[in-house]
């Protein structure tokens, strides 16, 4: 089961700060990042999370 995490994303598209659900994966460097997409424009958002 995939850990989700909820909150802001800034949406660079947008300019906005926006409300998401999105997947928590950890990259190569071991860094948490949510990943998710914009309710408006449909674009990728990330936000990082800090070290695993």
């Amino acid at each position: 089961m995939a850990e989700t995490w909820s909150g802001e994303f800034y949406c660079v598209k947008c300019k906005a700060k926006r409300e998401a659900t999105g997947e928590v994966k950890v990259n190569d460097k071991g860094t948490r990042m949510a990943k998710a997409v914009c309710p408006e424009c449909g674009t990728n958002l990330n936000r990082i999370l800090g070290k695993a």
